[in-house]
């Protein structure tokens, strides 16, 4: 078993292309022992957003705080604390912030997807 506060986990920049203002969370990982999830926690400051991107696996989101946008390839659906989000396998997705909070949110992906890139959209990069 693991028993952790968040805020004890490292907190660490978003480096891949095209994300501007995101911070990540390791929370439970297969270095935890979990064998099939990881579970992540990404904070997105004011104007912000990950990469516009798509990859072949799932994830499953809630949204802890704030406020945004998701993107569905280019079409946009409102955000706010308390939503859940299914993204599947190979949809083009980009999680943007439009409040003046953060956007926190939980993200959880398979294991073997630790490592994996992303394939990136050709209009990543735009909020």
């Amino acid at each position: 078993m693991k028993v952790d506060h968040y805020e004890d986990v490292p907190q660490n920049t978003v480096e891949m292309p095209g994300a501007t203002g995101c911070k990540v969370r390791q929370l439970i990982g297969q270095d935890d022992s979990a064998p099939n999830f990881a579970m992540r926690q990404f904070e997105v400051a004011p104007g912000g957003f990950t990469p516009r991107h798509s990859h072949a696996y799932e994830h499953e989101v809630f949204v802890l705080a704030g406020e945004g946008v998701i993107f569905e390839g280019n079409q946009q659906h409102p955000i706010k604390t308390g939503d859940v989000i299914y993204v599947a396998p190979h949809e083009v997705h980009q999680f943007c912030n439009t409040g003046e909070n953060s956007l926190t949110f939980l993200c959880l992906i398979p294991n073997s997807a630790i490592g994996k890139v992303g394939i990136p959209a050709p209009e990543c990069g735009q909020g």
